[in-house]
């Protein structure tokens, strides 16, 4: 039971419509402090966000602010028109008015992220036509490292949660699991 003398706690995420249509997010924690999520949800999200890519469901723009335990906060914008698309499927599908959805959309968001700009996840990522296929070491360590103050996973960190398998084997003739085939 609450004594009086608490304050009423505030939901974990609230979500707030501009008139312009696009949202924004007050989160009572840092990304860095959002939970791991399910990788069989990663995937889900993953296929989602390419259904919705190729019906161009391009999303609205969204805002973040996330309060850090010293009280300051770290704001974040996705206005990128690809990140609104996938974001609108993450939130159609799952929702993003709580940690875990926003953590499923934060951490594809942050894979993606990482796949542009890592040359060693070359092998591991094989983009195509209408398709990618991801290994599934990848999605494994995407929905358990942690996030970044700015919502990125940080590179080695990943690579070490990959472990010796995932952070070796590739697609094409890997010694790792056989690849899922994600659309994106």
């Amino acid at each position: 039971m609450r004594s009086s003398a608490e304050a009423p706690r505030r939901p974990p995420v609230r979500v707030g419509a501009r008139a312009d249509g696009s949202l924004t997010y007050l989160v009572e924690v840092p990304p860095e402090a959002l939970p791991a999520v399910r990788g069989r949800d990663l995937a889900a999200a993953w296929e989602a966000a390419r259904a919705a890519a190729d019906a161009r469901n391009w999303g609205v723009a969204r805002g973040f602010r996330f309060r850090r335990e010293d009280g300051s906060f770290t704001d974040l914008a996705l206005a990128d028109a690809d990140a609104c698309c996938w974001a609108g499927a993450v939130d159609e599908t799952v929702g993003m008015h709580t940690c875990y959805g926003l953590a499923l959309c934060l951490r594809l968001l942050a894979l993606v992220d990482l796949l542009t700009r890592a040359p060693w996840a070359a092998g591991r990522f094989a983009p195509g036509a209408g398709a990618a296929a991801l290994h599934p070491a990848l999605l494994r360590a995407a929905a358990t490292a942690p996030l970044t103050a700015d919502a990125r996973f940080e590179e080695l960190g990943f690579r070490i949660r990959l472990g010796p398998s995932g952070a070796t084997a590739e697609l094409a003739g890997g010694a790792g699991a056989a690849p899922h085939e994600r659309r994106f």
